[in-house]
């Protein structure tokens, strides 16, 4: 990746496993933009979740922000980020990378959920198996459809840890000459 340059609105998309949140929270300390993770906007502690309707006007509201990162999937509500967003990134790994991200997180408390996965869930596995036949290409038809937001997609997770810490090396270094003028 040449440039770390990005917009103000930011949606960071991938498969469940795929690190979303872990790249979304290093995006923010890197930019300092709001951080919203949609399954603590969709999820309860208890395991339920608000409607859809309660869900589309609570999106609806943030996505009227000037600034933030929005992590999650979703994609039924993929064509209303895609509007108001102005870059896009994508974790496009493999399903091998993606399942070993859920199996990974099973017993760790997470800040992106309201809950510590104990098991494995069987839901989870289905999503992670069908991501690449039904989400995959919608995302990349949405990407072809908005050619005027910046998009950044990485294939490894060591493509975007590098990214990330170019991210970091740049703010930092704008920092230090901010301080010097």
């Amino acid at each position: 990746m040449k440039s770390t340059e990005i917009g103000n609105r930011i949606i960071v998309l991938g498969c469940s496993g795929s690190g979303k949140s872990t790249f979304a929270r290093r995006l923010h300390a890197c930019t300092n933009l709001p951080l919203i993770h949609l399954d603590n906007v969709w999820w309860k502690a208890d395991r339920t979740h608000i409607s859809r309707e309660e869900f589309d006007h609570r999106l609806e509201k943030l996505l009227q922000g000037d600034k933030w990162i929005i992590d999650g999937d979703y994609s039924r509500t993929y064509e209303v980020r895609f509007r108001s967003c102005d870059t896009i990134i994508f974790l496009d790994y493999s399903e091998e990378e993606c399942m070993n991200g859920i199996i990974d997180r099973v017993g760790k408390s997470r800040s992106d959920i309201p809950w510590t996965e104990h098991q494995l869930d069987p839901e989870l596995v289905k999503l992670v198996r069908n991501y690449h036949k039904a989400n995959r290409p919608l995302i990349y038809s949405l990407i072809d459809q908005y050619p005027e937001k910046q998009t950044v997609i990485f294939k490894t997770r060591s493509q975007a840890d590098d990214w990330l810490n170019l991210c970091t090396a740049e703010r930092e270094k704008q920092n230090r000459h901010s301080k010097e003028v």
